[in-house]
């Protein structure tokens, strides 16, 4: 197949997941969906391996494939089936991160794709709302569910489970219909185009192999490491190294992560499935931006990790926020250990952290019905070889949209009192890093908060003499006037009046300062 017919495949393919991800957006009922867009859509072929992933969120690139292979390997699918699934050591990632599976057949009943979206729900149940709680197991997380066929019964199964069925139940049904639409236009594509949509499917994936592999040629040979810390678990233990060791061999890397801490108590451990997103995510950085993202590339990078760590935690390890603070650690590690191999591509780090918020209670507005509420707040990205990093930024593992003050306000029985660019928290050097954000919000009603976040003790570095950035700072300030800081992971109760200031780490400097005489 020439580059001109492989473009027009990969145009294609990648057009479908993005229609996907167009029903899901206006089809859900959650801001979380509809607004920040914190989903994923992608294809994949009848082997399970990705054939094209919509430009949705980084931490769903190596782990979805691992959702559908755990729905192959769990259902015998038939047409019309959709195999649901959230379940961390089934596949899945945290248990809000709700993953579809659905076959595509031919119209000789041949099984020819896999299309799947997973989209983060913003409460399945869980000790807090939000169901991102300080847990010191996945059972005080919330519903998990391993890989099942859908029917009604489970749906109202999630549904109950949460603090807001009919929420769910909106959400759910976006999910089913996104999936629905890949299936048409796949079949309408086979339809006009017949056995060459396979064969281009397979073509792609060999294309972004041959692409990685020559990428991975032109590097310099050898093996470096580097090692960099979650702050705590939220209980006892603080400074949890997560240490990668990356080998340059050829045209393949092996990134192994077998050195790093045991799991932990709390809530910050991750399945395998996550160390493997963010290693692909870093090594995607690395290749030209033309490279299809499909399982082709992901065939030269071998990722080694040991049960029963912080990186490939076991049952019934607490898993809550790895998804979303130890994936940002991961990514930091990984290119800690590229820019010593690659000075002059590697930035400096991100503001590391996806500072999350959650927010549930009762709506004094409305009857007091429940009401649960997820976001992540953007930082400063890292300053590199030649630019300066950007302000008020989601980085590296997440690619949300913040929710506009507008939507949160009409939903919520919240206020956002201030949001603006936290001038100065990004690391000064040749190139500066970028800022981080204040968001501040004044409550209207008693609610449970949940602040997940790290970078508030262990500053994001800076490379080649920049400075690193300002660590972030998480307030609660009373109606009273009394204020008191937060710690990085804490979950407490606010009155009516009160206010919660989140204010996020920048991104770390690059290159030494040059003063001007």
């Amino acid at each position: 197949m020439n580059p001109f017919e492989l473009e027009v495949y990969r145009n294609l393919f990648a057009s479908i997941a993005e229609e996907m991800g167009v029903v899901l957006m206006r089809s859900s009922f959650s801001p979380n969906i509809k607004e920040r867009r914190d989903f994923s859509c992608a294809l994949f072929d009848g082997a399970g391996e990705m054939v094209a992933q919509a430009a949705h969120i980084p931490v769903h690139l190596g782990s979805t494939p691992m959702s559908v292979a755990a729905a192959r390997d769990a259902v015998e699918m038939m047409p019309g089936d959709q195999v649901v699934l959230n379940d961390p050591f089934a596949g899945g990632t945290h248990l809000p991160d709700i993953t579809m599976v659905a076959p595509v057949f031919d119209e000789q009943k041949r099984l020819i794709f896999f299309v799947a979206n997973r989209a983060h729900h913003a409460d399945v149940g869980g000790i807090t709302p939000g169901s991102l709680p300080l847990s010191r197991s996945i059972e005080e997380e919330g519903l998990r569910i391993s890989p099942r066929r859908w029917s009604k019964a489970l749906e109202e199964e999630i549904a109950v489970a949460s603090r807001t069925p009919q929420e769910r139940r909106g959400d759910l049904r976006a999910q089913l219909a996104a999936n629905r639409r890949g299936i048409v236009r796949l079949q309408e594509e086979l339809q006009r185009r017949g056995p060459e949509l396979l064969s281009a499917a397979s073509a792609l994936q060999e294309h972004s192999e041959k692409f990685m592999r020559r990428t991975l040629s032109a590097m310099p040979q050898g093996e470096w490491e580097f090692v960099d810390y979650m702050e705590d678990d939220g209980f006892e233990a603080e400074m949890i190294p997560i240490k990668a060791r990356v080998s340059l061999k050829g045209d393949r890397a092996v990134v192994d992560f077998s050195e790093s801490a045991p799991q932990v108590e709390g809530p910050v451990n991750v399945p395998r499935a996550v160390t493997v997103s963010a290693t692909l995510y870093a090594f995607r950085c690395l290749a030209d931006r033309d490279l299809p993202s499909n399982g082709g590339y992901m065939r030269c990078i071998e990722i080694r990790t040991r049960p029963d760590t912080i990186v490939d935690a076991s049952f019934p390890a607490a898993v809550a926020i790895g998804n979303v603070e130890t994936s940002q650690r991961i990514t930091d590690v990984v290119l800690g250990a590229l820019a010593q191999a690659l000075p002059e591509r590697i930035p400096a780090a991100s503001c590391g952290s996806m500072n999350n918020l959650t927010i549930g209670g009762a709506d004094s507005r409305h009857e007091g019905l429940a009401f649960a509420y997820y976001e992540t707040i953007a930082g400063g990205s890292g300053a590199g070889p030649g630019f300066d990093g950007q302000s008020a930024v989601h980085t590296h593992m997440t690619n949300t949209l913040n929710t506009p003050v507008e939507a949160l306000e009409h939903a919520y029985p919240f206020r956002v009192e201030e949001y603006s660019i936290r001038r100065g928290s990004g690391g000064e050097g040749e190139f500066r890093g970028g800022d981080g954000v204040v968001r501040r919000y004044i409550f209207d009603s008693p609610a449970t908060v949940a602040v997940m976040t790290e970078r508030r003790k262990r500053a994001p570095y800076g490379l080649a003499g920049g400075e690193s950035a300002a660590v972030g700072v998480n307030l609660l300030i009373r109606a009273d006037g009394s204020s008191e800081q937060l710690a990085g992971k804490t979950v407490v109760e606010v009155k009516a009046g009160d206010r919660i200031s989140m204010e996020t780490p920048g991104g770390g400097g690059f290159g030494a300062l040059r003063f001007q005489k």
